[in-house]
């Protein structure tokens, strides 16, 4: 049965029960403490937990997830996927223990030909926890399962909870017996290989208090309304119908590691290992663990625990484990580049620029160095296209961005493998072993070198790397980042279990942003770092809880409202805004005058000048995306955008910058939509129905069931979007294009003015065009003409002077030719016999040994092109029969550069100018081995040229 089928099938069931169904989130997700959904549960959090009602009783999904907590095992092990899909089916407040046994023992055992999976009931197992006995009894009662076949297990296996006070409860798992060739016999607290999970079951009925790990904490009270939270592993159900060993072998995945086999010319299983089922690459089984951070709907399912594989063990099935790393990271990029995500420095884009480039080494590792992704990709795309058709849909801006990602790793595969030869040689050189913590940290800091590359090369090379100095300097940047996140935020900020507690007490906030500017609101609470604050005074800065607020909380891109909160003692200003929990907004504000206290009468005013300029901003922002896709095509779709008053900021995914007339064509489309007046409608309609409409839905956020779609000029511009907005185009003003550049490899930024700020953009370039018509004393339409021709006088000018300075540098070459310095190198004969090296250097004027090399530095006041120049007329004036060496170094700002120059009888000896670049600029500049450049090295000239004789003579470059 497809993988594609076993989906249908689930959603059908539960719709049949009375279930809504509700579509996968997108994988990014607004949830502060996760980068992505990584539990099927995720997106239905705020039910679970009480923070929001949920709008249906019944609901059933199957979620995308991606988990990269264990990235390192993946391929390793076959248990460890980053990508899966979790079924789940949801009961908030309804149905509960009773009524979860019966359908999930029902979908899994009923007949194929009746709409079920058509399980063996006789090889199912259950597990329940100790004190449930009421589960044990259904179990018995339902499925008619003997005592032998319930499992009972403690806290660690089968008690769920989120790791902080909140909604607990038991839990009970489904396995499968898969035969006795996977392992023994038992049940799954014997062998979890063998006895394979597939389902799990939540009962959220409990409410636990403070305390650590998974068990030791206080049971407070039983919850007034229980849940239901139940989670099929896709990948495991399709495994276990599919009769196939392990999830990398689904219908899904096998295809894309089949191709990419058979373009590195290798065979899948073809080691030892492969196809085993569920243990990992070295045959060892292992149990998998439970209730991992993040919920419990796939949390156990996706992970498992940490199976024991060793270097060796790894090593010994390379192949296997590549192929492996390649189809699990293909399909997850695949995936996270259809929702949205882009490869980038930090947070999600960094975890799929890892992704992608973890693959495309794998894939390097395999022998395979030509672009690989632009044909795996195809293959990933056309087994999810039946689930998930929106990977056909945005396949041409995925594939452009993939493509982009894998251009730029190339490159810096080959400009991170000269640093660390570099680097290598040099520990060599001194006569060490270890590459230090420093080196590697800049490889991966600096060049965005992978840790596990540097550790495989250096290895080659016979040297070691000082892994705990890497991970103290790693440790010390995630330090520095955390200092710096912390030093960002206010002094008044307010934490989580303050927040949530008046949240219960209170209910959500009655949220006025699109419909008012004015309140009469009363404090509820005012919260410092510490808890509640019963007064606040004139400086302070807190946290303010309002009843009610026509404040806009930062989302969507668009920053907050600015304002003030006013009262018969008190005056404040409204610093930021935030919604911290689902529905409740929190206000940022410094008291001004008088005092201020919870249960206080309030006047709630947002600056209406800045609201108009942030509806302004947000509005241009669509009018902009809609100009942008009108001028370069549907694939040019906003990544992610920033707006506040006056300024807008959009990027997209595109290879290459924007041309001049490309920039004027957006600019001019954008404005044309501000000239016509398009109208601006804002529509509330269920999801399905905005996509139906061609609605674009961003990325980064999460919708309800009814979601809120703004139009401008109908279908020209139809977003997705809870932001304030004009209520006709004109009221823009204008959009004024201020950059266009680069913000990571295949994605492309633009920035523009807005309004009034977009006005004044346009006279200060008016007045700045002005300014230089009156000092050419030229008329405005000759300008361009004029100054080209001033252009060309000066670089007339500067050619006279760079001729002029070169003459006078090449006067000095004679003379420091004949002053060359014979050094002899570590394999130069020693006079009287062969491979004894000398002790020193001559001195300068001595002929030396035949086989030393001469070696001229000189340090120029010139730039980098009179350093190479005298490099060359020296280098030409040394003796043609004796192996020379010349190099340069000059000043440029605060930096050097160097160049040097080797002659024929050096090259043919095995000197490199090239070499002794890198050597001195650690890693950087580059030529050929007879002339090689390089600067932005932070020493002194002098310094640097110091260390040109000793490298000559230590390793012969």
């Amino acid at each position: 049965m497809r993988t594609a089928e076993i989906r249908t099938r689930f959603l059908d069931y539960f719709a049949e029960r009375g279930h809504t169904i509700v579509p996968s989130a997108p994988l990014p997700t607004p949830d502060p403490t996760l980068l992505f959904v990584n539990a099927g549960m995720v997106p239905f959090k705020p039910y679970l937990t009480g923070e929001a009602a949920a709008p249906w009783q019944r609901a059933a999904s199957v979620q995308k997830c991606v988990r990269t907590l264990d990235i390192e095992e993946v391929g390793r092990t076959t248990r460890h996927g980053s990508f899966f899909q979790m079924n789940g089916n949801f009961s908030f407040g309804d149905y509960f223990k009773e009524e979860a046994i019966g359908f999930a023992w029902e979908l899994s055992t009923l007949p194929i030909a009746e709409g079920g999976y058509g399980l063996d009931p006789d090889r199912i197992w259950v597990t329940v926890h100790h004190t449930d006995q009421e589960s044990a009894a259904l179990w018995k009662r339902l499925a008619g399962l003997p005592d032998e076949r319930i499992v009972t297990r403690g806290d660690e296996d089968n008690f769920w909870s989120m790791g902080v006070p909140g909604p607990c409860g038991p839990a009970s798992e489904l396995y499968y017996d898969r035969g006795p060739a996977l392992g023994r016999p038992g049940g799954p607290a014997v062998d979890e290989d063998r006895y394979m999970e597939f389902w799990n079951l939540v009962f959220m009925q409990y409410e636990r208090g403070e305390g650590p790990g998974k068990s030791g904490y206080p049971i407070v009270r039983e919850l007034p309304r229980r849940n239901i939270d139940t989670g099929l592993g896709l990948e495991r159900m399709a495994t276990l119908l599919q009769g196939v060993g392990n999830l990398y072998e689904t219908d899904e995945t096998r295809p894309i590691l089949d191709r990419a086999a058979e373009l590195a010319g290798v065979r899948y299983g073809a080691t030892n290992g492969a196809g085993r089922g569920v243990r990992d690459a070295s045959g060892v089984g292992s149990a998998a663990g439970k209730n991992g951070a993040g919920g419990p709907n796939g949390a156990a399912l996706a992970d498992g625990a940490r199976e024991a594989n060793s270097a060796a063990g790894a090593s010994a099935h390379g192949s296997d484990v590549a192929l492996r790393v390649v189809a699990d990271h293909v399909r997850t990029a695949l995936m996270l580049l259809a929702d949205g995500t882009a490869p980038g420095n930090e947070g999600r884009g960094y975890v799929l620029r890892r992704i992608l480039r973890r693959a495309i080494r794998a894939m390097r590792q395999l022998g395979y160095h030509d672009p690989v992704l632009p044909l795996l990709l195809p293959v990933a795309r056309d087994r999810m296209a039946p689930s998930y058709p929106e990977v056909v849909d945005s396949y041409e801006r995925i594939a452009d961005q993939a493509e982009a990602e894998e251009n730029a790793f190339g490159a810096t595969l080959r400009q991170g493998t000269t640093v660390l030869d570099t680097a290598v040689a040099q520990v060599k050189a001194a006569g060490g072993r270890q590459l230090p913590g420093a080196q590697v940290f800049r490889l991966h800091d600096t060049y965005g070198f992978p840790v596990d590359l540097t550790l495989e090369m250096a290895a080659e090379q016979g040297v070691e790397v000082d892994r705990e100095g890497f991970t103290a300097l790693m440790r010390e940047q995630r330090e520095r980042a955390r200092a710096d996140a912390r030093a960002r935020k206010s002094g008044g900020a307010a934490d989580t279990t303050a927040l949530r507690e008046v949240l219960d007490a209170h209910g959500p906030t009655d949220w006025r942003a699109w419909t008012a500017l004015t309140t009469t609101s009363q404090v509820l609470a005012l919260l410092g770092p510490a808890g509640p604050v019963p007064v606040a005074r004139e400086g302070e800065l807190v946290t303010a809880i309002l009843d009610r607020t026509p404040f806009y909380a930062e989302s969507g891109g668009q920053e907050s409202d600015a304002g003030r909160l006013s009262s018969a003692s008190a005056e404040a200003e409204v610093i930021d805004v935030q919604r911290p929990l689902t529905g409740l907004v929190a206000h940022q504000i410094r008291v001004t005058a008088g005092e201020l206290a919870p249960g206080d009468s309030v006047h709630a005013a947002v600056d209406d000048e800045w609201r108009l300029g942030a509806r302004q901003a947000h509005s241009g922002t669509h009018v902009l995306h809609a100009a942008l896709r009108e001028i370069l095509g549907p694939t040019a779709l906003q990544a992610g955008s920033y707006n506040r008053p006056g300024y807008l900021r959009l990027d997209f995914p595109w290879r290459g910058g924007l041309s001049a007339a490309a920039r004027s064509e957006v600019e001019e489309a954008a404005n044309r939509a501000l000239r016509h007046d398009l109208p601006v409608d804002v529509r509330w309609m269920t999801l399905p129905q905005a996509k139906e409409l061609g609605a674009l839905a961003l990325f980064d956020e999460t919708y309800g069931e009814q979601v809120r779609v703004v139009e401008i000029g109908g279908p020209w511009s139809r977003e997705l979007c809870g932001g304030t907005h004009v209520e006709h185009a004109a009221q823009i003003g204008t959009v004024a294009l201020t950059a266009e550049g680069s913000v990571g490899a295949g994605m492309r930024r633009l920035e523009a003015a807005v309004g009034i700020e977009g006005f004044g953009y346009l006279a200060r370039e008016r007045d700045l065009v002005a300014q230089i018509a009156e000092q050419l004393q030229a008329p405005r339409a000759e300008l361009p003409d004029r100054v080209a021709a001033l252009l060309a006088r000066l670089k007339t000018v500067d050619r006279e002077n760079q001729r002029l300075r070169q003459r006078a540098l090449l006067s000095h070459a004679a003379a420091l030719a004949a002053g060359a310095v014979p050094v002899p190198t570590a394999t130069a004969p020693a006079p009287g016999g062969t491979g004894a090296a000398h002790a020193g250097p001559s001195h300068a004027g001595a002929p030396g040994g035949p086989g030393d090399v001469l070696v001229v530095t000189a340090e120029t006041d010139g730039d980098a092109a009179d350093a190479r120049a005298l490099a060359l007329a020296v280098r030409d004036r040394l003796p043609a029969d004796r192996p020379g060496l010349v190099a340069t170094a000059a000043r440029s700002g605060d930096r050097a550069v160097v160049a040097v120059a080797v002659n024929a009888t050096g090259t043919a000896a095995g000197l490199s100018a090239t070499t002794l670049v890198k050597h001195l600029l650690g890693g950087r500049g580059g030529g050929t081995p007879e002339v090689a450049q390089g600067g932005g090295a932070t020493g002194a000239p002098a310094e640097l040229l110091s260390q040109v004789a000793e490298l000559v003579r230590s390793s012969g470059v």
